[in-house]
């Protein structure tokens, strides 16, 4: 039976680059998914791909606890791309030789192609490229050329066009790297001979006529969140289920001024959503009282969430399915497995079906990512005040609050963050930056306002930019915006003394603080 569409498979060694190279082929329209390095064969081979591609990793190939592929994986007869560990495992397996490097390559180097290739169709012969590798590929496999290099490396590339592997030392799904999107577009198109054939409006017609045969006519619960995701999965679903699905917004007491309210005549009036508010303010504030590490309140209102909506969902008779926003990033991150990456924080809204609920799942989104969701949000008519929502954490500003949470500190963020939405929006920034907002920190510092002596709290001021949130930078926003913003926080908010700007990039920082 001919595939429906082409596919690329990516193999994740553990590199935090993996999912940027996973949208930059989305972005070329052609659908690809992320598996673990120890996935069985059978597995792959089941998943049809047209090429295979290797990610990068933190791991040495000759390490004891390495993750190694099965040689096997190159008889598929299917192109292959190695990139950064994935070139390096693509020599190891194939007969070559690697070491560590005696000079390092972290950040910009200098790439020259030395040789003619389909990879670098278009590219300019000397250009700059991100390297991140403390090993280099020594001897190269049987049957390979090398087709590039920096001075630090002499087998910056290296290619066996006729069994069509390729590898490359250097990381071209990221913004750093000059020719890089065209260097997978040389794969995809030219070597692979893939279509970009990934429709989203195909992806809508499918996906609502899958609910509706999954469905059958029962009962759906969905918990809403006002943001985007679980909004356009609410959507999605209620195009397929109509009057059957019954939506839950939790009003956690740590969302932003008058947002609970606003969002609850938006879903009523605009979006024809069947939803409930539960007030629950009183509740989370009691459970985070005298509470100050970050990653304790993440689980505690996590947990709290889920014992609210499950109370509420066994008062919905005749519930069959939990409708949940879950993107395709959430998928990969919970996967163990994958590589050698450590837990950074934990996502309240992964992973929490309450089983006694004994539903089954409705995730109409687990295959995309976020800007791929507000294409289809903006597809199915959900307007811009929802689609082009900056990200707000789940536990809400309970993480944007250094320390214990209270309803007085609680205030004050909140005429802060209402502050700085305000001055962002007007100098025309909301859409252009990835987040904004102010933390309150819980230190005090000397002033003088009004002529007298104060000794007030610290708010700082956090504005980045970001394609995916994956990696991020400090915005360089007018100061005369920053002024405002400080000038109106200290003059309106009671307890402020003191505003600073945040000017860490992602990494080594979080976007948020906590």
């Amino acid at each position: 039976m001919k595939k429906s569409r082409s596919k690329i498979l990516i193999i994740d060694f553990g590199s935090q680059y993996t999912r940027l190279i996973a949208r930059k082929i989305r972005e070329s329209r052609v659908y690809c998914e992320i598996y673990p390095f120890n996935s069985p064969l059978d597995k792959i081979k089941d998943f049809e791909p047209d090429a295979v591609i290797l990610s990068g990793g933190p791991a040495s190939v000759y390490d004891k606890d390495a993750p190694i592929i099965s040689k096997e994986i190159f008889e598929l007869g299917i192109p292959f791309l190695g990139i950064c560990y994935g070139m390096q495992i693509t020599a190891y397996l194939l007969g070559g030789g690697v070491k560590p490097a005696k000079n390092r390559e972290y950040g910009h180097s200098n790439l020259e192609i030395i040789k003619k290739s389909k990879l670098f169709n278009g590219c300019e012969k000397s250009s700059l490229v991100w390297m991140s590798h403390g090993d280099i590929i020594v001897k190269i496999p049987h049957g390979f050329i090398v087709t590039s290099q920096t001075e630090n490396c002499d087998t910056a590339s290296f290619e066996n066009p006729e069994k069509k592997i390729y590898g490359l030392q250097f990381h071209p799904e990221v913004i750093h790297t000059a020719c890089g999107t065209k260097i997978l577009n040389n794969f995809l198109f030219n070597i692979a001979k893939v279509k970009g054939d990934w429709e989203l409006d195909d992806f809508i017609s499918g996906k609502v006529r899958e609910i509706k045969e999954l469905a059958d006519g029962k009962r759906a619960i969905c918990a809403l969140s006002g943001g985007v995701d679980s909004t356009v999965a609410a959507v999605l679903t209620n195009l397929a289920v109509k009057e059957k699905l019954k939506c839950i917004f939790v009003n956690n007491g740590l969302l932003r001024e008058t947002e609970a309210k606003s969002v609850m005549k938006y879903y009523r009036e605009n979006l024809n959503l069947n939803i409930k508010l539960v007030n629950a303010s009183g509740l989370f504030l009691k459970e985070l009282k005298g509470v100050a590490a970050p990653e304790r309140k993440r689980k505690i209102i996590g947990k709290l969430f889920i014992k609210i909506f499950e109370k509420e969902a066994e008062k919905i008779k005749g519930v069959n399915f939990l409708v949940q926003g879950t993107l395709y990033p959430d998928v990969i991150e919970s996967v163990k497995v994958f590589g050698a990456s450590s837990i950074i924080k934990s996502h309240h809204n992964v992973g929490g079906l309450p089983k006694k609920l004994n539903l089954k799942l409705i995730e109409p989104l687990r295959e995309l990512f976020k800007d791929e969701v507000r294409i289809i949000g903006k597809n199915i008519g959900i307007p811009d005040e929802i689609i082009k929502r900056q990200p707000f954490p789940g536990p809400g500003l309970a993480i944007r609050i250094i320390g214990e949470v209270d309803k007085r500190r609680l205030d004050v963020l909140r005429k802060a963050d209402a502050i700085v939405t305000e001055e962002i929006r007007k100098a025309g920034l909301y859409d252009k930056v990835w987040q904004s907002f102010p933390v309150l920190i819980p230190v005090k510092t000397v002033g003088v306002m009004g002529d007298k002596r104060s000794y007030e709290s610290l708010i700082a001021l956090r504005v980045v930019t970001s394609a995916d949130g994956m990696t991020a930078d400090f915005a360089k926003i007018d100061y005369d915006i920053l002024r405002i913003c400080s000038s109106r926080i200290i003059s309106e908010v009671k307890g402020i003394n003191r505003v600073v700007y945040d000017i860490t990039s992602k990494p080594p920082s979080t976007i948020e603080w906590e």
